[in-house]
């Protein structure tokens, strides 16, 4: 995982950089991949593998606290965070692909809202995304945010460009069953 993100820039101010930029966003990844649900159960979750994750990573300073995790996932640009990830999700297709030997893989993508997960007194509320799930690998694919329900079609082409999709089934449910998003699946090599 560590590879994926070594060109990612850090948005960190060079004053009290403590804690590598990849070591950090890795062991986001893997805590929220276990379950936390945000900075302090992230710390929480690294704490509790500590000797693991030095074992691992480059940390000179330990496992970093709940504000390192705040603060830098705060100022992580999504999209460069986002290239990393689906280079690395890709990766793991590859690798699964090759175990599971399918000839062809089908992806179901579907527009889905994230309930609980809002700020309602900073105005915020549940996140409408589409997502992409690899059924015969057991992987997500990827996400991508739309502000409501109806804007799904202009997410969807964005999500499919994010994978590679040649060889494989796409499924869709009726709202992505248009010519002008089935058009680039066919020409990507997807059926």
């Amino acid at each position: 995982m560590i590879g994926y993100f070594d060109d990612l820039e850090d948005p960190r101010d060079t004053v009290n950089r403590k804690h590598p930029l990849v070591s950090v966003v890795v062991i986001a990844m893997m805590a929220v991949r276990s379950g936390a649900g945000g900075p302090t159960a992230i710390a929480r979750w690294a704490a509790l593998k500590a000797e693991f994750l030095t074992g691992v990573l480059p940390l000179p300073h330990g496992i970093p606290g709940k504000d390192v995790f705040r603060r830098l996932l705060g100022l992580l640009h999504p999209a460069a965070f986002q290239a990393g990830f689906a280079t690395w999700l890709q990766a793991l297709r590859a690798r699964a692909a090759e175990a599971a030997a399918v000839d062809q893989p089908v992806f179901a993508v579907d527009g889905k809202t994230a309930r609980r997960r809002h700020d309602r007194s900073q105005g915020l509320g549940a996140l409408p995304c589409v997502r992409g799930w690899a059924r015969d690998f057991g992987l997500s694919l990827g996400q991508v945010a739309c502000a409501e329900k109806p804007n799904e079609i202009t997410a969807l082409p964005e999500l499919l460009r994010l994978v590679d999709i040649s060889g494989t089934i796409i499924t869709i449910d009726a709202l992505g069953a248009q010519k002008a998003i089935a058009e680039p699946l066919v020409d990507s090599g997807a059926d």
